[in-house]
């Protein structure tokens, strides 16, 4: 048995095929690349049952992960995080089977976690010593910390307004942090010109093809955590988009593997903020890609992204299991973040909330029915957040005073 049944790089668009065992950005038709494995050996040699008895992380999967030789794995110990039921939301929303991926208890505090777990250890596996990323936050954080652990210097650009706590732990990992006065795409311009100048390492969104094989574990995940069964319904907070692909790869997967009926996918949401909604502006336009959103803004930092390099691949994955995109409010999103809190006990992301507030639409819609199985996703702690919760009317005690209610 090989530790990796990886195969080789697929382009989606021009079907190039490339060795895994070297560097490899984008395909030279400038399309990100997707892995392959060959399924046929893992059919073989791998079983569902088999899976259920290892050690609870995502790298539980490791044969249809990229990686070939478990030296080089780097991990913190992330993956299998809490699938729950949330029985009172879900009444408020008329929602019978409402369920939380949370992604917040995990190691760095968001999903981003995933994609640096893979990602940096195939970068070791292929000698990079050093890479250079734009983000919003979590995943520069993420990248950073995991990226000390395997000894690669890892040069992080991020907005002057991304989340303090992403900015200090870059720092204290002690990555090289940039900040620019603008936003992820004005980052991603420095770090391109970086990458050209001097030939680091690009690990920006889909410019490695790992990333996402440590985000489709999601998918893994729930389909295993609901008993090797599909819910109805995924909500996924977008903005890169790796997320959501990486689930659709590994529900496609699972179907070519026989885990998983070929007669039914879940219905992909692609949830955005009206402030930044370029995917919904195509999904609406039955359009292939996106264009640049202009202007965009949201307290929901992580989809703060207004043009996203595999914006094809999103849409592919709505229109292929007939799901949508949907645009949420501030207040709406913020409102479900209070709500999830209030009922649940769930302090979330406002990346995450807005996969609540989708849901609630899409109920009110119509479009959700009442008994289907829905699985939100809440891509990180809301505690990385605090910014987003204003205190009001909190009364102040001097000392002797007490509280008479």
């Amino acid at each position: 048995m090989s530790y990796s049944y990886v195969s080789h790089l697929e382009c989606p668009k021009c079907q190039a095929a490339l060795e895994v065992t070297e560097v490899q950005q984008l395909c030279a038709c400038g399309s990100p690349l997707l892995v392959r494995y060959d399924l046929e050996k893992v059919k073989e040699h791998v079983s569902k049952e088999s899976i259920g008895i290892r050690p609870t992380s995502l790298w539980r999967y490791h044969e249809l992960l990229p990686v070939s030789a478990k030296e080089n794995i780097v991990t913190l110990g992330e993956g299998w995080t809490p699938l729950e039921k949330m029985p009172q939301l879900g009444k408020h929303y008329q929602l019978s089977n409402l369920y939380i991926k949370d992604e917040g208890i995990i190691p760095t505090g968001s999903f981003k976690t995933r994609g640096a777990s893979v990602g940096i250890s195939k970068a070791k596996e292929l000698g990079v010593k050093q890479l250079a990323m734009p983000t919003n936050g979590n995943a520069g954080a993420a990248w950073a910390l995991y990226a000390a652990k395997a000894n690669i210097k890892a040069t992080i650009v991020m907005p002057v307004d991304a989340p303090a706590i992403t900015r200090k732990e870059v720092f204290i990992s002690g990555g090289d942090l940039h900040l620019v006065d603008g936003l992820i795409s004005d980052a991603g311009k420095i770090v391109g010109k970086l990458v050209a100048d001097k030939g680091v390492y690009d690990a920006s969104t889909l410019k490695e093809p790992y990333r996402i094989e440590g985000k489709k574990t999601m998918g893994y995940e729930i389909v295993e955590q609901f008993g090797w069964n599909v819910p109805d319904v995924i909500l996924y907070p977008t903005g890169g988009g790796v997320g959501i692909i990486g689930i659709y790869k590994a529900l496609k997967e699972m179907q070519e593997l026989g885990w998983i009926s070929d007669n039914k996918l879940p219905r992909l949401v692609a949830v955005q903020a009206e402030g930044c909604s370029p995917i919904v502006e195509a999904w609406k336009n039955g359009e292939t890609e996106s264009a640049f959103f202009e202007n965009s803004e949201t307290c929901a930092f992580g989809i703060n992204v207004p043009k996203a390099l595999g914006d094809f691949l999103v849409l592919e994955s709505l229109y292929h299991t007939n799901g949508c995109a949907i645009a949420v409010s501030e207040t709406e999103l913020l409102t479900a973040q209070k709500l999830v809190a209030e009922l649940e006990g769930n302090f979330i992301c406002p990346e995450g909330a807005a996969t609540f507030a989708a849901a609630e639409k899409l109920r009110k819609e119509g479009w959700i029915k009442e008994e289907e199985v829905v699985v939100c996703l809440n891509t990180g702690a809301g505690i990385k957040y605090p910014e987003t919760v204003e205190l009001a009317n909190i009364p102040t005690l001097q000392p002797g005073e007490f509280i008479e209610r």
